[in-house]
């Protein structure tokens, strides 16, 4: 015979004062659990979600509305600049400035697009093969990418430069070739980082290194992995120039129809969060490699967002800057993703190797790690305090340990936010 079960029961009784927050004088409750009369589980059960007619009514009239405004724009947006445009020449066969010399040449079949490399090798499989060897042997470039050593042939007759060569070997570069460059020629820097010695930008040391204070500049940045360009992925960029005119023109012959171009005029903006957030992803890296965890993470990238920010604001740059695609954007993808150069360093360095075995294992520059030195030199110029970024420079200088670090910024006095 089967055992009956009975329905186990609960009273609770208050009487008299107590509890003191409760009105009435007494409360009775009875909680009755039955195993006939299972209860709802509130943490599975869907919640009932009515989504009104009126609601999605207004959702549709709000999409169609954004649909509409776009059309009317494309159809208003110029193509001028990619018609007239029959030459674009980049410099440097890195990763980045292959995956943009791909993206142009595919923007118009016949653009002549140049690339000017200098390893022989990596020329001879560009135009053999149709493949960079050293960074990307696995995709075809379009057949109208031309690789070449002859600076000269690079750079006669071109209408666009894209400026690919990482910053500390900039200026010496762009010193040997200037005696071909026309003095109205548009230079796009792809490049991001600070001299270190002279704790110069792009826009500075483009024409500085060309003699010509008038060479027309724009600064291309934002959250953009080249293997992702080369993939044709969704991605959106921001190119700035105190020439309103130029930044358009840039736009009309980068953007397509998985390059989304942003303008600006805050050129000062849009080069230090680009140079500065390569520092910061190699400390979000190190917190990674030391296996802090994700609350910690959160916190420091917060923390270096603000001292980012407080730096740029010094220097001229607009908040607005900041938190957009060149700043806050950009932070996101290199502090958080391994496809990261500077994260990558970061995770290593936490992870107990020394910076030499780490930078002598890489064939790709981490601008990070040189430019942590200038960024505390900007600092004390500007009189910032940069607590994070300044511990990274520590790190890199072998004077500081991360975990000296880690222990030396969480016992800083406890402040207002700002």
């Amino acid at each position: 015979m089967a055992a009956s079960v009975q329905p186990a029961c609960l009273d609770l009784r208050f009487a008299g004062k107590h509890p003191p927050l409760l009105k009435h004088n007494a409360i009775f409750v009875r909680c009755v659990s039955s195993p006939n009369f299972p209860e709802p589980d509130s943490l599975t059960d869907p919640p009932d979600i009515n989504i009104s007619k009126d609601q999605r009514k207004v959702v549709r009239i709000a999409w169609e509305k954004l649909v509409r405004w776009s059309r009317s724009w494309r159809a208003k947006a110029k193509t001028d600049v990619l018609e007239r445009t029959r030459k674009v020449v980049v410099l440097g066969g890195g990763s980045f400035g292959t995956a943009m010399a791909a993206h142009v040449a595919s923007r118009k079949e016949g653009l002549e697009v140049n690339m000017l490399v200098r390893d022989s090798f990596v020329c001879q499989s560009i135009n053999e093969n149709h493949h960079n060897c050293k960074y990307f042997p696995e995709h075809k470039l379009p057949e109208n990418v031309i690789a070449t050593t002859d600076a000269k042939a690079a750079l006669l007759d071109a209408d666009y430069c894209l400026h690919a060569v990482p910053v500390q070997f900039s200026s010496s570069f762009l010193e040997g070739i200037s005696g071909y460059v026309d003095p109205g020629l548009p230079f796009i820097s792809l490049s991001k980082g600070l001299e270190l010695n002279t704790l110069r930008m792009m826009s500075q040391i483009i024409p500085t290194a060309l003699k010509n204070p008038r060479q027309p500049f724009v600064a291309l940045s934002g959250p953009s992995f080249a293997l992702e360009l080369m993939n044709n992925l969704p991605t959106a960029m921001v190119v700035a120039s105190k020439d309103k005119k130029l930044a358009n023109s840039v736009q009309q012959l980068l953007a397509s129809s998985y390059l989304r171009i942003n303008t600006s005029s805050d050129v000062t903006g849009v080069e230090i969060a680009g140079a500065l957030k390569n520092v910061l992803a190699i400390a979000a890296g190190i917190v990674d490699g030391m296996k802090l965890g994700n609350n910690s993470m959160a916190a420091l990238v917060s923390q270096g967002c603000s001292e980012i920010r407080w730096l740029a604001t010094k220097m001229g740059a607009k908040p607005t800057t900041i938190t957009g695609l060149s700043g806050t954007g950009d932070i996101m993808l290199t502090c958080f993703v391994n496809l990261s150069r500077n994260r990558t360093v970061g995770v290593r360095l936490g992870s107990g190797e020394t910076l030499d075995d780490i930078l002598s294992s890489m064939n790709q520059v981490a601008e990070g790690v040189a430019t942590a030195g200038a960024v505390i030199a900007l600092a004390q110029k500007y009189n910032v305090k940069l607590p994070v970024l300044t511990a990274v420079a520590k790190i890199i200088d072998n004077e500081l340990t991360p975990t000296k670090a880690v222990l030396e910024l969480m016992n800083l006095p406890q402040v207002e936010e700002v």
